[in-house]
């Protein structure tokens, strides 16, 4: 294990084909799975960077465990958000291609194998492979994977198709040739959606990026509904920001979210007016008519609860994980689209600056 003299270290160490890159900040129980998985990789031609970027709950007593274990490179530095921890990580490997993995994050066994064979049937400039829920995670965790992955919240629409012309690799799981990375400048100083950032810069510069379906990882993502929000918050906060970046980067799947947040906010509208209206009318022969307006209005909720239920549970086998997707969906949906409208209203509307709101939380 290294700490700093990233210099003598390059001039001095042979090249190997994969550098995995690390950013942590706070969590060296994830960082300690993660390393864990990666001694069991069948294809061992890698070596490992952990970035710990400024934290109070460092891992590198976690990383040490793993000396002799694994090629493994430890590096702490100030703050800055994972984007510059990731650029700081490349900026010390020797591999051919950088890696790059969040913390909370689980490898199989064949997962470099999974890559490698993939690059060799077919080399890519860019790649990135899926995620699933582990049978050890949470049922939140099983439930806020279900709604990142699933069609009827369109992550299935955004990522879940095998063959994808353009497919635009997220941070968590997401490979670059290194020379390609630095081409790029790396990852930019956006605090949210700079791996999407990323992705639209490697193709504007003519290079190839594809989805490797068997590349997968487990993936914890937030671990309570809280968290959850913030993050798909931010999401829809940086899918504006990338739009003044890049207008046609926008696509109608990404309205989506905003169109969800708007309707249900009128369908709970309505309901209630039709509550009040059926209270208000009680001392008339006319007060039921306000039951069938909130009936009607709360139906198409009802719908889709139970659509996400039923499918959740199906894929999960677990009626409860089922119940707890449904939550999960409408706090990515709404999250996602409150961010969006907001960051609309003041970025498009109101002409202000890149912004990003739950900074102290950045990883969290």
């Amino acid at each position: 294990m290294r700490h700093g003299f990233a210099a003598r270290r390059l001039n001095t160490y042979a090249m190997v084909k994969y550098s995995i890159i690390i950013p942590v900040y706070n969590r060296p129980d994830e960082v300690d799975e993660l390393l864990a998985s990666l001694t069991r990789q069948t294809l061992t031609d890698f070596e490992v960077i952990v970035v710990e970027d400024g934290s109070t709950l460092a891992c590198r007593d976690v990383c040490s465990r793993y000396e002799g274990r694994l090629d493994l490179h430890y590096y702490r530095k100030p703050n800055s958000g994972p984007g510059q921890s990731r650029n700081y990580g490349v900026e010390r490997a020797r591999g051919e291609y950088v890696i790059i993995l969040d913390s909370d994050v689980v490898v199989r066994e064949e997962y470099l194998r999974s890559v490698d064979d993939e690059l060799r049937r077919e080399p890519a400039d860019a790649f990135g492979g899926p995620d699933r829920a582990h049978e050890s995670f949470t049922p939140v965790q099983r439930a806020i994977s279900y709604s990142m992955t699933s069609f009827f919240t369109t992550g299935g629409i955004r990522g879940g198709k095998k063959k994808l012309d353009k497919f635009y690799p997220r941070s968590f799981n997401m490979g670059v040739r290194r020379d390609v990375y630095q081409r790029l400048g790396g990852f930019s100083a956006m605090r949210f959606g700079e791996d999407i950032d990323f992705s639209i810069r490697v193709f504007k510069g003519g290079y190839s990026c594809r989805l490797f379906p068997e590349a997968w990882v487990w993936h914890k993502r937030r671990t309570d509904f809280r968290k959850f929000y913030r993050q798909v918050y931010n999401s829809g906060i940086a899918r504006i920001n990338l739009y003044k970046k890049y207008p046609e980067s926008l696509k109608v799947v990404h309205l989506l979210p905003m169109v969800f947040t708007v309707g249900v906010a009128a369908l709970l509208l309505l309901a209630l007016t039709g509550v009040v209206a059926a209270v208000a009318c009680q001392a008339c022969s006319a007060w039921w008519l306000g039951w069938p307006l909130t009936v009607a209005a709360l139906a198409p909720l009802a719908l889709y609860s139970l659509l996400v239920c039923a499918d959740s549970a199906a894929r999960n086998r677990s009626v409860r994980i089922g119940m707890l997707s449904v939550c999960a969906a409408f706090t990515q949906l709404t999250g996602y689209g409150m961010g969006f409208i907001s960051a609309w209203w003041r970025r498009c509307v109101r002409g202000e600056e890149e912004f990003s709101a739950f900074n102290k939380n950045f990883y969290a």
